[in-house]
C-alpha cells in the first residue's frame, strides 16, 4: 500500500498558475502509474491527468490539455502537477492516486490509493 499525501492548493485568480504535489510512502513509488483527478462539488470524480511510472508517457483531459502539465520525480517520491490559466470552472478538490494496471488509462476505477486531496479555488 502506498501512502499520498497532497499540497499546494489555494485561492488564485482566473489566468493564475498553482502547482500541486503529491508525496508518497509506502512501497515503492517508482513502480506506479500516477494520477490527479478532481471532484467540483455536487459532481463525480473526474479524470485529469496521468504519467507512466517511468515518465515517459503522459496523458490530459481534454479540459486541461495545453494548460497543465504532470510531471514526477522518482528520485524523491513525488508526483506534480503544474496548473496554468487556471480557470473558475477548474475548482474543485485534487487528488492524487496510484494506477493499478499496467497500461495507463484514465478511468477512476483503475486508481487504487488515493490522497485525502487539496482544495483549488480559482475566482473570477
Amino acid at each position: 500500500q502506498v501512502q499520498l499525501v497532497e499540497s499546494g492548493g489555494g485561492l488564485v485568480q482566473a489566468g493564475g498558475s498553482l502547482r500541486l504535489s503529491c508525496a508518497a510512502s509506502g512501497r515503492p513509488f517508482s513502480t506506479y502509474n500516477m494520477g490527479w483527478f478532481r471532484q467540483a462539488p455536487g459532481k463525480e470524480r473526474e479524470f485529469v491527468a496521468a504519467i507512466s511510472w517511468s515518465g515517459v508517457t503522459t496523458t490530459y483531459a481534454d479540459s486541461v490539455k495545453g494548460r497543465f502539465t504532470i510531471s514526477r520525480d522518482n528520485a524523491k517520491n513525488t508526483l506534480y502537477l503544474q496548473m496554468n490559466s487556471l480557470k473558475p470552472e477548474d475548482t474543485a478538490v485534487y487528488y492524487c492516486a496510484t494506477g493499478t494496471r499496467i497500461v495507463l488509462t484514465t478511468r477512476v476505477a483503475d486508481f487504487g490509493s488515493w490522497g485525502q486531496g487539496t482544495q483549488v479555488t480559482v475566482s473570477s
